[in-house]
């Protein structure tokens, strides 16, 4: 019995000693690995400045713009705000075809702003613009102006001249408000415009262009200077400068003419009047359209219309002229009368005409 007992503890004994056995010869559980690292984070951006550029144009003048043939304009442009090491792109159109290209630097002028500058030499003719660009940067967005177009011009026109030169001529004195038509065509119409113009500005009293009407006209010179301007809508007759107006109220100035009043022997009367009478067509005497301020004294069409005081009294102006001004002019529309020079008379003369 005892002897079977110890016959049954062999294989446990055994299975004691094999355990531990296998257990040491088992591999090593793997050593854990350290926890990933967290992927980088990028600093974040800086944000690109905003950019603004306003150009302006410099040896130009008029409205709209103008330069002669051969002259050379400048293009500044100024930039909000300046950083440093930018460049824009300066382009130059002709008549809408790129003729230039430049890359300018933006250099610093104080206050957070930084300017470029360029020029370009007009050699015909023509409608020119510039255009800027500045591609946006890490530092810096992207912005881009238009300068306003400037048109180069022959100066030297006389009767009969037609084309973009004259178009300009006209359009500026329109802009002062000189009775002319805008044809492009330098006709009747512009010539007594000019002839108005050239008496405002005390040149030479000819249906004639040239550079110094245009630089005139570019500086703005040759406007109505309305001495009356508590008369509502009224006529000024200007004898010193021969020139008559017609002011709207708040002394707006809506016409401008060239006229002939009385000479030396028979002048015109100055004073403050009003219009009493008022006649269409042609009378006996050969005065259209009239209209009468004090007794004979009216303002009318005529033939002959010098560039100087040359009528019997009355205020000459141009036929063709004549029916829009006494469409204009009302019964009862003040009429100022006077002379800086001291001319005209103070004297209502019975035997006043054309």
């Amino acid at each position: 019995m005892k002897a079977a007992r110890r016959l049954l503890a062999l294989p446990a004994a055994l299975l004691c000693v094999a355990a531990p056995a296998a257990s040491a010869a088992s591999p090593a559980p793997a050593a854990k690995r350290p926890p990933a690292a967290a992927p980088a984070v990028p600093p974040p951006l800086v944000s690109a400045a905003p950019g603004r550029v306003v150009l302006s144009l410099q040896r130009v003048g008029g409205r709209p713009p103008f330069a002669f043939v051969g002259s050379r304009i400048v293009v500044r442009g100024v930039v909000w705000p300046y950083v440093g090491g930018q460049t824009v792109k300066v382009s130059i159109y002709r008549e809408g075809r790129k003729v230039s290209v430049k890359r300018l630097n933006v250099a610093a002028i104080g206050n957070g702003a930084g300017q470029f500058h360029t020029s370009y030499v007009g050699g015909a003719t023509g409608l020119v613009q510039a255009r800027v660009a500045h591609y946006a940067t890490v530092q810096q967005g992207a912005f881009s102006a238009r300068a306003p177009a400037v048109q180069f011009i022959q100066a030297n026109l006389g009767p009969g001249a037609q084309g973009r030169s004259v178009r300009l001529l006209q359009s500026e004195l329109n802009v002062l408000h000189y009775r002319v038509p805008l044809s492009g065509v330098l006709d009747e119409g512009t010539g007594r415009a000019l002839i108005a113009y050239r008496k405002m500005t005390g040149l030479n009293r000819v249906a004639y262009a040239g550079r110094r009407v245009f630089e005139l006209l570019g500086r703005g010179a040759g406007s109505f200077h309305v001495r009356y301007r508590g008369d509502g809508r009224h006529v000024e007759a200007d004898l010193t400068r021969q020139v008559l107006a017609e002011i709207d109220p708040g002394g707006r100035v809506q016409a401008i003419y060239t006229m002939s009043s009385g000479k030396p022997s028979t002048p015109t009367v100055v004073g403050r009047f009003r219009v009493y009478m008022k006649t269409a067509g042609t009378n006996s005497h050969g005065m259209v359209d009239s209209n009468y301020f004090i007794r004979g004294y009216a303002i009318h069409g005529y033939a002959e219309v010098p560039t100087y005081a040359a009528s019997h009294g009355c205020l000459r102006v141009p036929i063709p002229n004549a029916a829009g001004i006494y469409a204009w002019v009302h019964e009862g529309t003040p009429v100022d009368v006077y002379n800086e020079g001291g001319g005209g008379s103070n004297q209502v003369r019975g035997n006043a005409g054309p």
